[in-house]
């Protein structure tokens, strides 16, 4: 692929202004409909789910290799390639393990109306998740276990905060995704025939005597007040993991794994 850059030497350089800022500022991001991603890996997966990537910035003694072999040419037609002073890119960096590149892309919709399903529905629901980091493990899963999307209920902070899409290693891009509040999604699951489980401790069942073959919502509150009186009104099923120790509560992202692949369990077993 044919690279052209422009040379940015300079930390007071608008665009630099503009990448810091929407880094960030989720308000920044919401307006502008932009945001950022820094690393190859994570590059690579949003270009590869066709997201519009609008600019890269790279610097070469840290990237420590041409941009042209960093990133095949796939997603990057219309790419502006900006190289930047090791100095600039320090102002800009937002990991410590940087890789030397960080890109702006075009925001997507997020809305419930964007989700395609398949004919037996997996979905995470979490409902006013506030730690990037824990949305960000929560989409790591659902990919892994092969869900059909994670939905955030009332949301603490945006999909495209800088430490989820780092802690999700990508997954935001892989995973569908979809930001409602509570009532429209509980509309949303029993239009489409999914089964609302909610994990709690209260009047609940075990995690592994609950059907989860047919069409299921996974649906997980916060770790420190659980989920609110509307979603355990509207559950099919209560459902709660065995704890044997002192505490009585996991990390959200901890239960999102184990439901999950409890699921994956029941659908594949027999099929091994």
């Amino acid at each position: 692929m044919e690279v052209r850059t422009e040379l940015i030497s300079s930390g007071q350089n608008p665009k630099i202004k503009g990448l810091i800022a929407l880094e960030e500022k989720s308000k920044v991001r919401q307006e502008k409909g932009l945001f950022t991603v820094e690393g190859r890996r994570e590059i690579s997966h949003c270009a590869e789910m066709g997201y519009e990537i609008r600019a890269i910035f790279y610097c070469p003694d840290i990237l420590g290799m041409d941009v042209r072999i960093a990133f095949n040419g796939q997603g990057f037609a219309n790419t502006r390639w900006f190289e930047v002073t090791r100095e600039v890119y320090a102002k800009i960096a937002y990991r410590s393990g940087t890789e030397g590149v960080i890109a702006e892309v075009r925001s997507r919709d997020h809305s419930l109306g964007s989700i395609h399903l398949s004919e037996n529905p997996l979905v995470v629901v979490l409902e006013s998740v506030e730690k990037p980091g824990n949305l960000g493990a929560v989409l790591r899963s659902a990919d892994a276990a092969g869900a059909d999307a994670v939905i955030v209920c009332d949301p603490l902070t945006d999909l495209y905060n800088p430490n989820l899409i780092r802690s999700s290693i990508g997954a935001v891009f892989t995973v569908q995704c979809a930001s409602c509040t509570s009532e429209e999604c509980i509309a949303w699951l029993k239009k489409n025939g999914i089964r609302i489980l909610t994990a709690q401790l209260q009047d609940s069942e075990w995690y592994y005597d609950t059907d989860m073959k047919s069409g299921s919502a996974i649906v997980i509150g916060t770790e420190s007040t659980g989920l609110t009186n509307r979603w355990r009104e509207a559950a099919d099923a209560h459902i709660r993991i065995p704890m044997l120790g002192r505490l009585d509560s996991l990390n959200a992202s901890v239960s999102a794994a184990i439901l999950l692949f409890e699921a994956v369990r029941q659908r594949n077993a027999g099929n091994s």
